[in-house]
């Protein structure tokens, strides 16, 4: 016990164990350097005394990281792991285009990113429920037909179409039935035709 209580001290207090290198993972569209200003670590602060959870929370602050993990590595490491937000809808406006992710965060306005659905909505916004009902339709349909999407036409939360790259569309109606929806959206555009509604899964038609 004594030997552990000394142990301790000696890397609470003297340079034994002070953090040497901050390893920041996970960054791409978030710069480094922001992160790194973030984890706020005093020169020779031994590993013992950070506060990980601290750390975690201000780099989670930032608008496009959506967790961070902050990990001790001893001897002398801390690991900073980030996962970034990822559009999967944007609306646009004169400032730029306001990025939704999964879960209906507005994260960034910025230059409309390559391959990520335009929403064309009336009142667009994290807050508005038909923009919520587009972003939980991009996230459960499936992902073979999410990439064909080139702009998702919100009218209200239970009229929602997905106009594809290639000029057809789909009728998918509202969020629910989504596993059947799902099911048979794919196997119906192999099919000729320009507008394939899906709306009510069990009797589905094209034109």
């Amino acid at each position: 016990m004594c030997v552990l209580a000394v142990v301790g001290v000696v890397g609470w207090f003297t340079p034994v164990l002070s953090v040497r290198t901050v390893r920041i993972e996970g960054v791409s569209a978030v710069p480094e350097e922001q992160v790194r200003d973030l984890v706020e670590i005093p020169s020779g602060r031994s590993m013992l005394r950070i506060d990980t959870a601290a750390i975690a929370r201000r780099v989670a602050g930032i608008p496009k990281v959506h967790t961070a993990r902050v990990q001790r590595v001893f001897p002398s490491t801390v690991r900073v792991t980030v996962v970034e937000r990822v559009p999967v809808l944007f609306y646009g406006s004169p400032r730029g285009a306001h990025l939704l992710d999964a879960q209906n965060v507005e994260f960034a306005i910025e230059a409309a990113p390559i391959g990520v659905p335009k929403l064309v909505t009336d009142h667009p916004g994290s807050d508005d429920p038909v923009t919520r009902a587009a972003v939980s339709v991009l996230a459960i349909m499936p992902a073979a037909l999410g990439i064909q999407v080139g702009e998702v036409v919100a009218r209200s939360i239970s009229d929602i179409s997905l106009n594809l790259k290639d000029g057809r569309t789909v009728l998918w109606g509202g969020a629910n039935d989504a596993e059947r929806k799902s099911a048979v959206v794919l196997p119906l555009l192999t099919r000729p035709g320009t507008v394939f509604d899906v709306s009510s899964p069990n009797l589905v038609t094209v034109k």
